[in-house]
């Protein structure tokens, strides 16, 4: 547990010590939020019936659906990354000392995730700052859903990320295989746009994508569908279904959950093999 505490604390040190890494992490949220969700907003009402809509479409808000995944985006993005200090570590030599210290290398892995899942938890949370402008209303209790939600959504993207990392030897080429992998997920996870009205094959890689279920858990508590009307939940593609089986919070945190294990034991596996 020591040598798990130390890396985990040395990850989130450095996070906050990097003041530019900081603030840019507001950049990529709040351009999407202001511009495919203030900009969009009007192509996507007219999708929905316009201002001639009415009942419960008419109550259709663009910029309240996407908050969720902005969110979203923001936790997977900041967990995956993370795992780029493995790569930057092996390349300056420090990743060496560490490996060669009597720290067992599960600690190492495993601190490596914790760190990563803390630092995204921590910038989900910041996305909060944008509640009181976009209309949105968060009670105190789904705050404390949304944390463990967010941190075992990191946990999984953090453990993702660092099975990438010790795969790869230089930072551009992580980079490079993490923006192929994560970027395609992320606009097929309904985080950006409604998963209404999809191709059937196009369908079939959204069930079986993770982040689909990883931002329908942050819709579920954010936007609680429950009070919606029928109609404006089809229409905002909040009815996520698998074999005609709709989707509870319960069976996406289970998901969620086994995915976790799953990857964090194939990263620490894989860890365990690097040359010092």
């Amino acid at each position: 547990m020591e040598g798990i505490m130390a890396i985990w604390q040395r990850d989130v040190i450095k996070f906050f010590r990097d003041r530019a890494r900081l603030v840019g992490s507001f950049a990529m949220p709040f351009m999407f939020l202001i511009l495919f969700g203030s900009g969009m907003s009007g192509a996507m009402s007219s999708m929905m019936g316009g201002s001639e809509a009415s009942g419960p479409l008419a109550d259709f808000d663009f910029v309240e659906f996407m908050f969720p995944g902005i969110i979203g985006m923001t936790v997977f993005t900041t967990a995956i990354f993370s795992a780029l200090s493995v790569v930057q570590d092996k390349e300056f030599g420090y990743m060496r000392e560490i490996l060669v210290s009597p720290m067992s290398r599960v600690s190492i892995a495993i601190g490596k995730v914790l760190g990563g899942s803390t630092v995204a938890l921590f910038q989900g949370l910041m996305m909060l700052i944008f509640v009181p402008f976009i209309g949105i209303s968060i009670s105190f209790s789904m705050i404390l859903q949304l944390i463990p939600v967010m941190f075992l959504v990191a946990f999984a993207l953090s453990s993702i990320g660092l099975l990438i990392a010790t795969s790869l030897k230089t930072s551009q080429g992580f980079q490079m295989v993490v923006q192929v992998l994560i970027f395609p997920m992320l606009f097929l996870s309904g985080a950006l746009f409604p998963l209404s009205g999809m191709p059937a094959w196009m369908n079939f890689i959204v069930k079986i994508n993770p982040l689909t279920y990883s931002v329908d858990m942050f819709k579920k508590i954010i936007l609680q569908p429950e009070q919606m009307a029928p109609a404006l939940r089809e229409a905002m593609g909040l009815n996520l279904s698998v074999f005609n089986h709709v989707i509870t919070l319960p069976e996406e945190i289970l998901v969620v959950g086994l995915l976790s294990v799953f990857f964090v034991i194939l990263a620490t596996i894989r860890f365990s093999r690097i040359e010092a």
